[in-house]
């Protein structure tokens, strides 16, 4: 972002030049005069200051403000000595090279002397810095590295190689820069004063990338760039596509004039802007550091001379490195691939990392990380934990009636189970909501808040992207908790399940993990992630109760889909139908976990069954999959 001169710091010079009210021949007018002048703009004046031809001055102080593309430039008196007819002022000079570069400071002094009784400075380039010389100019040399990648657990990138084509020029080329820039402007809306200081402020040889497209867009004025004269079009390629889970990892696009103005400095044409998910969420770290250096160019050769001023690129510079385990993301990817939208999140069950995060015709993070729906009846995994603390035995009788009443509300069973014992191991099996909700009777509203605590489900836990961990309604009736066990009123995330999956495996419930580094988001991301709270230990009361109850969804329950070789799966599916917008919506789910990896999986179809299907898909893909620990 540049810094603006205000009117005001002016008076920095010409107050304590101004307090001993000096006439002429004191050389203080004239030190005032020039130095203001120069700072304010109004090289007329200061010129009238110097003994040089007028003209000569004008020009060279107006081109060193251009050349060095400076937001303003400061002076402040430090010492003045008179000898006779000749005089010296030291001063102090502060150059704002602007976009958010560091101030450029040195100290000089300006020769003076009478001319026919007026004090005058003593013309030379040396009065603009003390190593410039006649014949020579400033330039600013900006450097930008590459932008870092986003990687996965294993340290491979996250990204695939995508063309970007920058637009620029070579400064000594140019005719006529004021030209090409007002037709890009008109191309691309990027402010052509803007686009004329880089290219008057930069190295004469050096290419100045102006303006940045995408495949899509330079196709569509490529033939209108073609007719600006001058203008050299570099074909680039580069890690910016994302590539699975794409929502996670975030699109990568050019700048924009509009992005631009957002991000400030020290973004410039040429680079790159994160446009959603991580590489939005890092943009601050991702993005390439950039090198600045003041150096002088000898006007005939463009050779460069001295360099006078150097800083280095940002220090916070780094890549990100994630969870994502590319064979179980390929798993994901391949089981939810089918016709109906779904989505499916994997997290490591022993640690919370988020292994992979699938998705068709949903979005990996809006949908999976941030949904809010239903849980249907996968919610009685949770109210089993405070029946099971309650005394209730798994194996109590419990019938699953099509319709049944409890407190006053209603619950249906679209399908009720043939072949099954009625009682409650077989109601949890069979997701039977009937058998479910009246058990609301058996435990109390406060045993199911804590229950849900217990599991993570409205936990204050967050990534660095949109997430939600959960709401649990306030049950003040047998109806309300009858809602809650049969995961009616209950809106939770598929990575709110998978978690939750993942506690039963583990015997720990733990906040998810999507980013081991850095730590998190420069400040200035929209979303920034709140220290996670603490594991949370599964009561071992309950522990094996409740991995039978999801041993038993898959092997006599409507789960069994989702049986897979290489080891015992468990879990448990729910089909349900909610209103979307005055609308019915259905869903399938299955929250379930093979070993070390828990997985949930929601699909919107009226397949009761579809869930668990997609399940046992990932978990036969998985079965020889081995994740290392990430970092």
């Amino acid at each position: 972002m540049r810094r603006a001169l205000s009117a005001g710091l002016a008076l920095a010079v010409v107050a304590p030049l101004a307090s001993g009210c000096f006439a002429e021949p004191s050389p203080h007018d004239a030190v005032s005069e020039f130095l203001v002048g120069w700072q304010s703009g109004h090289f007329d004046e200061a010129a009238e200051r110097a003994d040089g031809d007028p003209k000569v001055v004008r020009k060279a102080l107006e081109d060193t403000g251009l050349q060095l593309d400076a937001a303003s430039i400061r002076f402040s008196l430090k010492g003045l000595t008179t000898n006779g007819d000749t005089a010296d002022a030291k001063f102090h000079v502060q150059v704002d090279l602007g976009d958010n570069n560091p101030l450029w400071q040195y100290d000089n002094h300006l020769p003076l002397h009478l001319v026919d009784g007026r004090w005058k400075v003593r013309w030379s380039p040396s009065v603009i810095h003390p190593e410039l010389r006649e014949g020579q100019r400033f330039a600013v040399e900006v450097s930008t590295e590459g932008r870092q990648p986003i990687e996965d657990r294993n340290g491979d990138p996250l990204q695939k190689e995508a063309t970007l084509y920058v637009a620029g020029v070579y400064p000594a080329r140019v005719k006529d820069p004021v030209g090409v820039c007002e037709r890009l402007f008109h191309l691309t809306g990027f402010a052509q004063d803007r686009l004329l200081s880089r290219i008057r402020s930069a190295p004469p040889q050096d290419f100045v990338p102006l303006v940045t497209f995408g495949g899509r867009k330079y196709a569509q004025l490529r033939d209108r760039l073609d007719e600006i004269p001058d203008l050299t079009v570099d074909k680039k390629s580069q890690p910016v596509a994302p590539a699975e889970p794409a929502d996670i990892i975030g699109k990568v696009g050019a700048i924009t004039p509009e992005t631009e103005q957002q991000l400030g400095g020290p973004q410039r044409a040429g680079d790159t802007v994160g446009q959603g998910g991580l590489q939005k969420a890092y943009q601050d770290q991702l993005t390439g550091s950039t090198g600045t250096k003041v150096i002088t160019y000898d006007l005939k050769t463009s050779e460069p001379v001295a360099e006078l001023a150097k800083w280095p690129g940002r220090s916070n510079t780094t890549s990100v490195k994630t969870t994502i385990d590319k064979g179980v993301q390929r798993a994901a990817d391949l089981a939810v691939s089918g016709t109906a939208p779904a989505t499916l999140v994997a997290v490591k069950a022993s640690t919370g990392e988020v292994l992979a995060v699938g998705a068709h015709e949903m979005n990996q993070e809006l949908d999976a990380l941030a949904g809010k729906y239903p849980a249907g009846t996968t919610f009685s995994i949770v109210a089993a934990e405070a029946l099971l603390r309650a005394g209730v035995d798994p194996a109590q009788k419990v019938p699953c009636p099509a319709d049944r009443t409890v407190g006053g509300a209603r619950f249906q069973q679209t399908s009720v189970p043939a072949g099954t014992s009625p009682s409650i191991r077989a109601g949890f099996a069979q997701g039977c909501v009937t058998a479910l909700a009246s058990l609301a009777r058996r435990v109390d509203a406060e045993e199911l808040s804590q229950a849900a605590a217990q599991f993570g489900v409205g936990v204050g836990w967050s990534l660095p992207l949109r997430s939600f961990s959960g709401t649990v309604p306030r049950a003040t009736t047998d109806a309300a908790k009858a809602k809650i066990i049969a995961g009616q009123t209950v809106r939770v995330s598929p990575l709110t399940m998978a978690l939750v999956a993942g506690a039963l495996a583990s015997g720990t419930w733990r906040p998810p993990t999507l980013v081991t580094a850095p730590a998190a988001p420069d400040s200035s991301s929209e979303v920034a992630p709140a220290p996670p709270p603490r594991p949370i230990p599964v009561d071992p009361t309950v522990l094996d109760g409740l991995r039978g109850l999801m041993r038993a969804g898959v092997t006599a329950g409507n789960a069994a889909m989702a049986a897979a070789p290489g080891g015992d799966v468990y879990g448990v599916a729910a089909a349900l139908t909610y209103t979307v917008k005055k609308r019915p919506a259905d869903l399938a789910w299955f929250v379930g976990w093979q070993g070390d990896i828990a997985v949930a999986v929601l699909t919107q179809t009226p397949n009761a069954t579809a869930a668990a299907q997609i399940a046992g898909q990932f978990f036969r893909a998985t079965s020889t999959t081995s994740t290392t620990p990430a970092g």
